[in-house]
């Protein structure tokens, strides 16, 4: 009997998505999620790594000056073509850790689906019901890719950086309608383009942020590229020399098209509340957890046990003594130090504490430890379990099975506004005046006729 072609039917599901098929609670939750992006996007103002990035963009554009291109660049308040603008958005929507995570797929949605959409939206004059039926395509596609790659694929490869780019083509791809068969092809371009590894956070490096410029930008040609007739590999997911074959040794095949149209991947999608890695999350809710519930201090604390799934130690283990604010908020102890100080791991915290004396000691103190039932629920729930040593011999234990942000436990329209104000303020990359319009705007974006500019 013949395999059946997955690739194929996941590319006509993006391809031929409309929004009288979406519930209206996953259409709600995608303005949710367009909600939190622009938040994350506007906090990328001023880093580094995302300035550089966005200048390369202005240079490669041929723009100088405002509105010169048909697709907005948040960061310098410029324009460019939808490719540029794709790039630039994308990294600045990456590098504040706060951007939306699906955690049985380990991947970053937002930052690769909505910069694309919107950039392509923008410059063929989409409606904001179609941004957000391209959205919800790109989440359901790129969740799929990275469930599918399975556990063995995030060991070396960061899932958002590949699937990434068959996000972002299933998004672009829908608004440009491209027919089942051209969309097939984008994601043969846009497959064979997927890369992002994970060896730079040894280096404290600023690749994370290249990862994500890439994919969207690149799932967004990838898209162009198949309206204009060019062809990609038919089974760039299943095939022989294909995405599995090459990335992974657990792949799933039935993740490709579980329940496809019934079963909404996007709805699944969590927020963060702490400014850092994920796998730092549970953890340090559990630890807020013990020490508000026993009114500790954390001079009260000898040491502290996380008990995680190896996926936490992959990723966070090589950050032992952390250089960068970027390369801190994947160490497990400096995230716990500021939790235990100021209980919450916000920007501020970060910028202004990560290197503090006290902040270093209390971080030298948390270790992590593989524990089974944790690894065993890994990817579909994230528990976070801590034991709390004291000075006075006492261990206390805590836990959390879902942590703040995730879909049982998640933000309300009220703290996603505060959150992005919040990352506004920080940055700088908005004013009070200027966030509370775009989000007005955001809020309302299904009645929008037209996508413009949301910064001028």
């Amino acid at each position: 009997m013949p395999t059946p072609h997955l690739s194929q039917k996941l590319a006509s599901f993006a391809a031929q998505l409309q929004i009288s098929d979406v519930p209206q609670k996953v259409i709600h939750r995608a303005e949710d999620l367009l909600v939190d992006w622009f938040g994350s996007a506007i906090a990328g103002k001023g880093s580094r790594p995302v300035e550089i990035i966005t200048h390369f963009a202005q240079q490669m554009g041929g723009f100088s000056h405002s509105h010169a291109g048909p697709s907005e660049l948040l960061m310098s308040r410029t324009s460019s073509s939808p490719f540029l603008a794709a790039l630039g958005n994308a990294a600045a929507s990456h590098v504040a850790e706060q951007d939306d995570v699906h955690n049985g797929s380990v991947f970053h949605p937002a930052t690769v689906v909505f910069p694309a959409a919107l950039a392509t939206a923008q410059a063929i004059g989409a409606s904001g019901e179609e941004l957000l039926t391209a959205a919800i395509a790109g989440y359901e596609v790129g969740i799929r890719v990275g469930e599918f790659l399975g556990r063995s694929h995030y060991r070396t490869f960061h899932t958002t950086g590949t699937a990434g780019t068959l996000a972002a083509a299933a998004a672009v791809g829908h608004l440009l309608k491209l027919n089942p068969e051209q969309m097939l092809h984008a994601f043969g371009s846009a497959g064979t383009q997927s890369a992002g590894l994970w060896e730079f956070l040894r280096d404290g490096a600023d690749s994370k942020q290249l990862h994500t410029a890439h994919a969207s930008a690149a799932g967004l040609m990838s898209a162009y590229l198949a309206q204009s007739g060019f062809t990609g590999a038919r089974h760039i997911l299943e095939g022989k020399q294909g995405l599995a074959a090459g990335m992974s040794t657990d792949a799933d095949l039935s993740k490709l098209t579980d329940n496809l149209g019934v079963r909404w991947a996007i709805a699944e999608t969590s927020f963060k509340f702490h400014a850092s890695c994920r796998h730092t999350h549970p953890a340090a809710d559990a630890l807020l957890q013990v020490m508000l519930s026993h009114n500790l201090a954390p001079s009260d604390i000898s040491k502290v046990e996380t008990l995680v799934h190896q996926g936490a130690i992959d990723v966070l283990g090589p950050i032992t003594n952390p250089i960068t604010v970027h390369q801190s908020k994947f160490s497990m102890g400096t995230v716990l130090a500021l939790i235990a100080h100021y209980q919450f791991a916000g920007l501020q915290e970060f910028s202004e504490h990560f290197h503090d004396e006290a902040i270093c000691n209390f971080r030298d103190r948390v270790i992590m430890i593989l524990d089974p039932e944790v690894d065993s629920a890994y990817p579909q729930r994230w528990i976070g379990k801590v034991k709390v040593y004291l000075h006075d011999g006492s261990i206390l234990e805590g836990r959390v099975n879902e942590p703040k942000g995730d879909p049982g436990n998640t933000l309300s329209r009220t703290e996603i506004t505060d959150k992005a104000l919040r990352l506004a303020a920080f940055s700088g990359g908005a004013s009070p005046s200027e966030m509370n319009t775009v989000l007005k705007l955001l809020w309302n974006i299904r009645k929008q006729p037209k996508i413009g500019f949301l910064l001028t």
